[in-house]
């Protein structure tokens, strides 16, 4: 194999990056990996035959002309970004990004830079998909009245996003595929079984202009394993079942629809006939497509657009879950962009907030800023929201939608305050702080509506890297401990000390959590990053240091790994 053809490296090569690692390995294009976990990196450089490397490496490294994004969804938009600015070709694991702005400004960096920006969307690649598109380009189903895709199955659970961004994304792209439209509205339900703030299922009905719907039904709390596609058309009707064998993963029914005097009267049925398939695997066929587009031999199928058209349909449904209401589907071309990408665009006459002074922040138009409120560089703030006076946000916050907060209130780094929260005078947020979609702070113990009490406000202090559950309550005067937890409903009523995980009403501790969020077993190491901790004498927990645990620390002058 020649080493010209090695010019890809793949960046994240845990549960889902290792087999991208596979599979570009055994095209002949893998020239190197990175991963945040050491272990892991050296074991797939190894496996492999390719250099482990940091992620400045690949993105220096000149003979590295394309990278693959499998990391955590939250990093996809701020690596693409990276890698696109060091002039990389970018396949990126869905979803893109996390909002519509940062997916804008990626479609318009990746055009300025001329590079191939291609969005992970495998089931674009499944042999039994692309029959089922060709069926109904053809007419073998007529007008389709409506969809039906589900993806069940038990665990892995995760932490970073919910089950409607890490499953959905593949019923939706198929959906709005075989539709060849957008949705005009969006209704969710979620379902939080496991009692995180973290949705494990989700059920999301689409309608289209027409008359046409659909449905996207996903869940990782389910014993038993279906990945299947129902389409129902007015001449024909077809199910693709993913987890049947290659002879039967596609089949065709002939029913049909009768109408009388415009309206549907009866159902005509028909045996059902399976439709032959070339088996291939879908990864396979991705991979190998994204290096003939970057070769420059085919268009790219999944592009940035795709890639956009799939989020506004999440970020509406994940609107809908949070409101309880149906939502409009913002039309991808008129999504809304952030200030890199609006500056980009070279549009005039921009809003003073984006292109005025030296700060680099975004502030959606319909969200209030008040005189005296300081927004730190990289933060947004979304539809809706309002920051009144002596408001403090910190560098890279994101403020979600209807979030009220102020006067005088302070927000630190990195923070995420999700839709319809308010933070009242006497609230800090200290950097890290994850308060969860409709989660409650208040100020005064004792309120009464004609009594003023605005001497009386006692101050909560959320302390460092704290989590706080959907719903949760904050009674005020309660100190949050630094990377403690707070599950969703949970009405804290005393203070909380760092790293315990609290629930009920009123919330008790019932274990820990380390500085990653997880919960850590009877042994106190947390089996994400496999830090361990001890309970002290005072009763509060404390990590050990690795010298202690005779761990072989790194070597000087080695580079600090990131994915």
């Amino acid at each position: 194999m020649s080493d010209a053809k090695r010019h890809l490296a793949v960046i994240g090569c845990g549960y889902w990056g290792r087999n991208l690692v596979r599979n570009f390995a055994e095209l002949g294009a893998l020239a190197g990996v990175a991963d945040a976990h050491r272990d892991t990196e050296i074991a797939m450089a190894t496996q492999y035959g390719v250099p482990a490397r940091n992620v400045d490496e690949i993105l220096t490294d000149k003979s590295i002309t394309a990278v693959a994004i499998a990391t955590p969804a939250a990093q996809h938009a701020a690596l693409a970004k990276r890698a696109l600015e060091a002039g990389k070709h970018v396949f990126v694991e869905k979803p893109l990004a996390l909002d519509l702005g940062e997916a804008h400004a990626l479609e318009t960096r990746a055009a300025k830079k001329k590079r191939t920006l291609m969005v992970g969307h495998l089931l674009q690649y499944h042999p039994a998909y692309l029959k089922l598109r060709e069926l109904a380009a053809k007419g073998e189903f007529g007008a389709i009245r409506h969809i039906r895709s589900t993806r069940l199955s038990l665990g892995k659970v995760r932490t970073e996003e919910n089950v409607l961004w890490s499953f959905a994304p593949h019923d939706i792209s198929m959906v709005l595929g075989l539709m060849g439209a957008a949705p005009r509205s969006v209704a969710a339900q979620a379902t939080f079984a496991l009692g995180t703030d973290i949705a494990d299922s989700a059920d999301v009905a689409l309608q289209f202009e027409g008359g046409a719907t659909a449905t996207v039904l996903v869940s990782w709390l389910e014993p038993v394993k279906e990945q299947k596609l129902t389409l129902i058309g007015e001449k024909a009707m077809a199910v693709f079942d993913d987890t049947l064998a290659w002879e039967s993963k596609l089949t065709l029914y002939r029913h049909r629809i009768e109408h009388k005097k415009g309206a549907p009267a009866a159902l005509t049925r028909a045996e059902g006939e399976r439709i032959a398939l070339v088996p291939a695997e879908p990864l396979r066929e991705e991979c190998a497509h994204f290096l003939a587009a970057v070769a420059g031999k085919s268009p790219v199928r999944t592009d940035a657009a795709e890639g956009i058209r799939v989020l506004s349909v999440l970020e509406a449904a994940e609107k809908a879950m949070s409101s309880g209401t149906t939502e409009t589907v913002i039309p991808a071309k008129a999504g809304i962009q952030t200030r890199e990408a609006l500056l980009d665009s070279g549009e005039e006459g921009l809003d003073s907030r984006l292109r005025g002074n030296d700060k680099d922040y975004f502030v959606h138009p319909t969200a209030v800023i008040d005189d005296g409120v300081t927004i730190g560089a990289g933060s947004k703030v979304w539809h809706f929201s309002h920051l009144l006076s002596g408001v403090t946000i910190g560098r890279d916050c994101t403020i979600g939608q209807n979030v009220m907060i102020g006067p005088d209130v302070t927000v630190g780094d990195r923070c995420k305050v999700q839709n319809n929260v308010s933070l009242y005078k006497g609230v800090t947020l200290g950097d890290g702080v994850f308060c969860g979609p409709s989660c409650v702070f208040t100020n005064v113990s004792t309120p009464r509506a004609e009594v003023a009490r605005t001497s009386e406000y006692l101050p909560t202090k959320v302390g460092k890297a704290a989590t706080i559950g959907a719903n949760a309550t904050i009674v005020c005067g309660n100190a949050l401990g630094e990377y403690c937890f707070v599950g969703a409903g949970a009405v804290v009523t005393k203070p909380v000390k760092p790293h315990a995980l609290v629930v009920g009403n009123p919330a008790k501790q019932i274990g820990w959590v380390g500085h990653a969020g997880e919960r850590l077993g009877a042994d106190l190491t947390c089996p994400r990053e496999g830090r361990r901790y001890k309970v002290s004498a005072k009763g509060t927990l404390e990590e050990i240091a690795k010298e202690k645990l005779d761990v072989r620390p790194a070597k000087p002058g080695k580079k600090s790994r990131v994915a």
